[in-house]
């Protein structure tokens, strides 16, 4: 009966959005270890968060997010175009389910410089579409907090980006 319910359970992982996500990742970095492409997923899962915190996924934040893909060693254009597909067709789910997943991956495998640089690459998708809205200013909160850094941190970053901000 237990046996049943867990394959069930790994099998419903595999089909949500993160598992989605990761598989994406993997296809797309063959030759990756499985901390790389669970750090990889993390950062995309947290970009689409960000992204779509506003609840609109727009084209310039997508642009953001394909750029800060293509400063993955071994990334292609095509797997950028896949990863991205699979991003905007499960975003809802990554957006709201996996978004504690993926921040405590990151502050697990990931050490602070890289948290750091992952939070200034949130700010920066924030700002994409030139405004920065209250629901991504709570996000980006929240996940500073998640990522274990410091609302100083998120200040500093957030800072270059200020008349950007939401009245």
């Amino acid at each position: 009966m237990f046996g049943r319910w867990l394959k069930t359970q790994s099998a419903r992982e595999e089909a949500s959005g993160g598992g989605a996500l990761r598989a994406s990742i993997e296809r797309e970095l063959p030759n990756a270890d499985a901390e790389t492409v669970t750090v990889v997923t993390s950062i995309v899962g947290l970009l689409g968060t960000v992204a779509y915190a506003d609840r609109d996924y727009a084209p310039a934040e997508e642009a953001r997010v394909r750029a800060e893909l293509l400063r993955v060693q071994g990334m292609t254009l095509s797997g950028v175009d896949a990863i991205c597909k699979t991003l905007r067709e499960h975003i809802v789910e990554i957006s709201s389910v996996e978004t504690p997943r993926f921040a405590r991956a990151l502050l697990e495998l990931a050490d602070q410089d890289l948290r750091r640089e992952v939070l200034g690459a949130m700010v920066e998708l924030a700002a994409a579409d030139e405004s920065i809205s209250l629901a991504e200013t709570n996000m980006l909160r929240q996940l500073t907090k998640s990522l274990g850094l410091s609302q100083q941190d998120y200040l500093e970053l957030q800072e270059r980006h200020r008349e950007h901000l939401a009245r």
